[in-house]
């Protein structure tokens, strides 16, 4: 592995949060592998700012868009190189109609391959390179269908959410969108802890072990202590067990709960730009 750059450290700075130097070490002793890089960073309790997925993102616009019948959400990121692009009215008008059309198709693929004035969309990005002077792509093309669909986009076009529910109930468009504002807000990686895989679960758990052997907790004690903040780490990244952002007295799921007790969340997709 050839010498560690700066633009390799802010980056990793970026993606943690953590600081100059930390991330420098952990980018050293990993070798440059940054996903490694994050897991050295938290092991030695560092406060990681989980990116995920999300990281590889470069400028664009993320926007979403409920069918009329609020039966089903997209999601689009139509991605740029800069923040000036990403800004421009003409871009902007581009992305709303990409994701009007997203609606219609239940895959990147197929949407790529679908029609827009006299070519594909594929094309149209193309084309659309050529007059702008950025390479444009879909960077997400997410898909959301449930008895009530709701969703919100984050000031500048950054982040988007969309939100699923049981049934249409009266208030439920305040609902899913301040449920939609959670997602953008808190970055849940499921919805509860049934959609998180093992491996993660696995990696929490040696991370949480890691870092008890460092605050000298007896080999024998881990296990039971590790288990305490397993159950953390779902609080603050399950979205129906995270404390909701507008009462921290309730869990989101509380919070449905309280305005109707059989609504329940059945879903949610978020997309960010970093």
């Amino acid at each position: 592995m050839g010498k560690i750059t700066a633009s390799e450290v802010n980056n990793l700075r970026k993606m943690s949060g953590a600081g100059i130097m930390d991330c420098k070490n952990a980018l050293v002793e990993s070798n440059g592998d940054f996903d490694i890089a994050i897991e050295i960073l938290r092991k030695k309790g560092q406060k990681v700012a989980a990116k995920r997925a999300d990281r590889d993102s470069s400028e664009g616009a993320v926007i979403a868009k409920v069918d009329s019948n609020c039966l089903n959400g997209v999601i689009i990121s139509l991605n740029c190189e800069t923040d000036f692009v990403a800004k421009n009215e003409s871009f902007v008008a581009l992305a709303n109609q990409l994701a009007e059309l997203g609606l219609n198709y239940n895959s990147l693929e197929e949407f790529l391959k679908s029609p827009i004035d006299s070519m594909t969309i594929g094309e149209k990005l193309i084309e659309q390179t050529g007059v702008i002077g950025e390479k444009l792509i879909i960077g997400s093309f997410e898909k959301l269908s449930a008895a009530y669909v709701g969703k919100y986009i984050h000031a500048g076009n950054k982040i988007a959410t969309l939100s699923g529910f049981s049934s249409s109930i009266d208030g439920i468009e305040e609902i899913s969108k301040n449920i939609a504002m959670q997602a953008a807000a808190m970055n849940p990686i499921a919805l509860d802890e049934s959609g998180i895989d093992q491996q993660t679960i696995d990696k929490e758990i040696e991370i949480a072990k890691d870092q008890l052997r460092q605050e000298g907790k007896p080999e024998a004690m881990l296990d039971n202590i590790a288990k305490g903040k397993l159950k953390r780490f779902f609080k603050d990244n399950t979205l129906v067990n995270q404390d909701f952002i507008k009462d921290n007295k309730l869990s989101v799921s509380a919070y449905v709960k309280s305005i109707h007790s059989d609504l329940k969340i059945t879903g949610f997709k978020r997309v960010a730009l970093v």
